[in-house]
C-alpha cells in the first residue's frame, strides 16, 4: 500500500457521550455512528486539561500539559513547541493543511502546516476593531464577499455569545455557516492539492462550542425531546460559591428549564450539524478515489457539562468537560471494535504517525493505541486545569475509578465511574474505597513533586498555592494576558 492519507476531524467542546453509537438516548450522529461501525471507538477518551489552548497544544505535540507548560487557558502565549504532528507529517513528504480552529499564538504560526486556513470562532484576544479580521479569520474575510453580505458582515451579527447558554438558530443561509465553510473550503482543497504526495489534513470545526446556533431544522429535531434533567450529584454544595444563576455564560449556575431546553437543542442541533458535514466530506472523499487509502480520525479537544452538577462550559475533570469522543478508521484496521482503555489526546500524534509509517520523534508523553490488542502500558492517567489564580483542577484517572483534588483548599473526591458513570456519589469516606484513595493521592504526589507551584510539601500535597496557566519557562507573556481572565476557552 502506497503511503496512506490521514484526515484528522477535530471538533471543539464534544462530550464523550454525545454519539448515539455509544448509546446516547437523544443526540444523533448517524454518519459518525457509521465511522464506528467500520473502525474502532475508544469509550474512554480524556482530555487531560479540557480547554482549548492546552488540548490543542497536547494534540499537536503529543506532550502532556507538564510537558508543553499550558496547565490552564491563556492567550497571546506564543507557541514554542518544535517538534508537532503536522511538522512530522511534513518531514516525512507529507502535504499538510489545516482548515478551520488552530486557537495558536500568533495566529498565522503555522506550526508545521504547509498552508493554514483560519476560523477559529470568537477569538477575544485577536477581535481588536483597529485590526483588520483579514489578519486572523479566514471565514470572516469570506463571509463578506458573499451575495448579500456587506463589508460589515460577522458572524456575531445575531450577538449570540460565545460561551453561554443562550440559543438559537443560524439566521443565514445554512451554506454560509462555518461548519460548512470548513467542509467547503476542505472540497475545494482536494482540487488543489498535491496530487503526487500524500496528505495531512487537519479539519477543524469551531462548533459544537458556542454559541448554540444551528440551522433551523437541526435545532428544532430537539425541541420536542423530553425537558432536559442533567444529574446533580451530592457533593454539589462545594460549588455554591461559584454559583451566578442570573448570567448567561456562567460556570455554575441553575437556569430555569425552557433555558436548559434550548441550550441542548442548540448545542446537539450543532452537534447533528456536524455529522452531515462531516458525510458530505466522506462523500466527495470517496469521489476523489482516495478513501480506500485514507484514515479518517475524529475527536474533540474537550468537552461540555452541559448542566451537569450545575456546571457549564468545561475546564473541569468531570466526565462531561473531560471525557471525549474518538473514533478511528480506515484501510486495515478492525471494524466496530470498542476500546475500553483510558486513553488521551497526547496519544494521537504517535498513533497518527504509525498509522503512516513514520518514525516517532523521541520525547513524546503520548503512548500509540495500535494495534488495540497489546496492552497499553498506561498504569493512570494525570490531567489539570487552572481555574483563575488560586485554584489548579487536579485528577487521577485509574481503572474504574477517578480521584480529584482542588488545590486551593484541598476539596477532595473520589467517584467509581463502573458504578456510577454520572459521578453522583463522592466515595471519599467509604472504608471499602480506602486503599484506592491512597494509591490515588500518591500517584498524584508523584506527578506534583518538584512542581514550580509547590502543591507537594514534605511528600504530602499542599493546597493554597498560587496558580498560574502556564508554567515557568513556556512561552513567554509579551501581552501580559496571563494575568487577566483565562476562562474563554
Amino acid at each position: 500500500m502506497s503511503h496512506p492519507n490521514i484526515v484528522f476531524i477535530c471538533t471543539d467542546q464534544w462530550r464523550g457521550d454525545c454519539l448515539s453509537s455509544a448509546g446516547h438516548e437523544v443526540v444523533k450522529t448517524p454518519y459518525l455512528d457509521g465511522l464506528a461501525h467500520r473502525g474502532i471507538r475508544f469509550s474512554n477518551a480524556y482530555s487531560a486539561s479540557p480547554t482549548c489552548v492546552p488540548a490543542r497544544m497536547t494534540m499537536l505535540t503529543g506532550l502532556s500539559a507538564a510537558s508543553h507548560g499550558r496547565v490552564g487557558y491563556a492567550d497571546g502565549v506564543p507557541f514554542d513547541v518544535e517538534t508537532t504532528l503536522p511538522g512530522e507529517f511534513s518531514k516525512a513528504g507529507y502535504q499538510t493543511q489545516a482548515i478551520g480552529k488552530l486557537h495558536v499564538w500568533p495566529e498565522r504560526a503555522r506550526v508545521g502546516f504547509d498552508n493554514v486556513i483560519l476560523h477559529d470562532g470568537y477569538l477575544h484576544h485577536s477581535r481588536k476593531r483597529e485590526r483588520p479580521s483579514e489578519f486572523y479569520d479566514d471565514y470572516i474575510t469570506w463571509l463578506k464577499r458573499q451575495a448579500g453580505e456587506s463589508a460589515v458582515s460577522d458572524y456575531f451579527d445575531d450577538g449570540v455569545n460565545c460561551n453561554s447558554v443562550v440559543a438559537r438558530p443560524w439566521g443565514r443561509d445554512e451554506r454560509l455557516h462555518p461548519t460548512n465553510w470548513v467542509v467547503t473550503e476542505a472540497i475545494d482543497w482536494l482540487y488543489r492539492r498535491d496530487p503526487t504526495s500524500p496528505f495531512f489534513l487537519y479539519l477543524s470545526f469551531h462548533r459544537p462550542h458556542p454559541p448554540y446556533n444551528p440551522p433551523q431544522w437541526a435545532f428544532d429535531q430537539y425541541m420536542s425531546a423530553p425537558d432536559y434533567d442533567p444529574p446533580v450529584g451530592d457533593w454539589v454544595d462545594v460549588l455554591e460559591p461559584m454559583r451566578t444563576d442570573g448570567v448567561p455564560d456562567a460556570h455554575v449556575a441553575r437556569y430555569d428549564q425552557g433555558t436548559m431546553n434550548r441550550a441542548r437543542a442548540g448545542y446537539y442541533g450543532n452537534m447533528t450539524h456536524i455529522d452531515h458535514q462531516i458525510q458530505r466530506f466522506l462523500e466527495v472523499l470517496a469521489e476523489f478515489d482516495l478513501d480506500e487509502n485514507t484514515y479518517i480520525c475524529f475527536t474533540s479537544d474537550h468537552g461540555e457539562m452541559l448542566g451537569d452538577h450545575t456546571m457549564w462550559r468545561k475546564g473541569y475533570p468531570y466526565e462531561g468537560s473531560a471525557r471525549v469522543p474518538l473514533l478511528l478508521a480506515g484501510p486495515e484496521l478492525p471494524a466496530g471494535q470498542v476500546v475500553d482503555d483510558v486513553v488521551e489526546l497526547r496519544d494521537l500524534m504517535p498513533t497518527l504517525l504509525s498509522l503512516a509509517g513514520i518514525p516517532l520523534p523521541d520525547g513524546l508523553d503520548g503512548l500509540d493505541l495500535l494495534p488495540v490488542d497489546a496492552p497499553l502500558d498506561r498504569e493512570y492517567l494525570h490531567g489539570e486545569h487552572t481555574l483563575g489564580d488560586v485554584l489548579s483542577l487536579q485528577w487521577i484517572r485509574t481503572g474504574e475509578w477517578k480521584y480529584i483534588w482542588l488545590s486551593a483548599d484541598g476539596t477532595e473526591q473520589l467517584f467509581n465511574l463502573s458504578e456510577d458513570p454520572t459521578e453522583s456519589v463522592n466515595r471519599l469516606a467509604d472504608p471499602s474505597a480506602a486503599a484506592v484513595l491512597e494509591r490515588c493521592r500518591t500517584a498524584l504526589v508523584d506527578e506534583l513533586e518538584g512542581r514550580p507551584e509547590g502543591f507537594v510539601v514534605d511528600g504530602a500535597l499542599a493546597p493554597g498555592r498560587p496558580v498560574s496557566p502556564v508554567l515557568p519557562g513556556a512561552g513567554s507573556d509579551p501581552t501580559g494576558l496571563i494575568a487577566r481572565d483565562q476562562a474563554d476557552g
